[in-house]
């Protein structure tokens, strides 16, 4: 994220004002808008993944799922992020068509730009929504997702999954997973010792 260096301090309604009308997406922290950076085909290509299995598991409950475009609101920290995923269940949400205050899984697909906020103050800021059990990390460079599970508050329970633990669940929608399905049709880059693929 880069911040705008004509920023001022803006109250939460000028910055949902504002961003209503914006050609580029901005994260809001305590008065600060933040422009985002694009994405990549792998990112998106997860990130597609994810919210066609989830969707499908979801369908008929009470549950939805927002992709990219729906910001989360924090309320305590006087912030709005853009995951790039987000679950919630609670009917208030109906209520605010461009954010929600109660998701319960949040998902963050990782680029080098953003790793190091996504596992550090953003998920930190994340911890204040008392509604969220489950904050999800997904590699977009090697198959790798790990997951945070909230056991008793404050404490998060962490696990990683690899290739040599491809399944998993995602217990706060109880839905299970592999890594195949999270990572098809994403190109794998070559590694050092594996030349590029040239066209014939």
């Amino acid at each position: 994220m880069i911040a705008l260096k004509d920023s001022y301090p803006l109250t939460a309604e000028q910055y949902l004002e504002l961003e209503s009308t914006s050609s580029v997406k901005h994260e809001y922290i305590d008065g600060k808008i933040y422009a985002m950076a694009g994405t990549t085909d792998s990112h998106n290509t997860i990130a597609v993944n994810l919210t066609t299995l989830i969707r499908s598991h979801l369908r008929g409950t009470n549950c939805r799922i927002y992709f990219a475009d729906i910001k989360a609101r924090l309320e305590q920290k006087n912030r709005f992020y853009y995951p790039d995923l987000l679950v919630t269940c609670n009917p208030k949400d109906r209520e605010t068509p461009t954010y929600k205050r109660f998701p319960k899984l949040i998902i963050e697909v990782l680029s080098d730009s953003t790793e190091a906020f996504d596992r550090g103050a953003k998920f930190s800021d994340y911890q204040t929504l008392d509604s969220l059990e489950e904050y999800v990390l997904i590699n977009s460079k090697t198959q790798q997702v790990e997951i945070y599970r909230r056991k008793d508050s404050p404490w998060w329970q962490y696990q990683n999954y690899t290739l040599a633990s491809p399944n998993l669940t995602l217990e706060s929608i109880q839905l299970d997973l592999t890594l195949e399905q999270i990572y098809e049709d994403v190109e794998r880059p070559p590694t050092p010792e594996e030349p590029e693929a040239q066209p014939e």
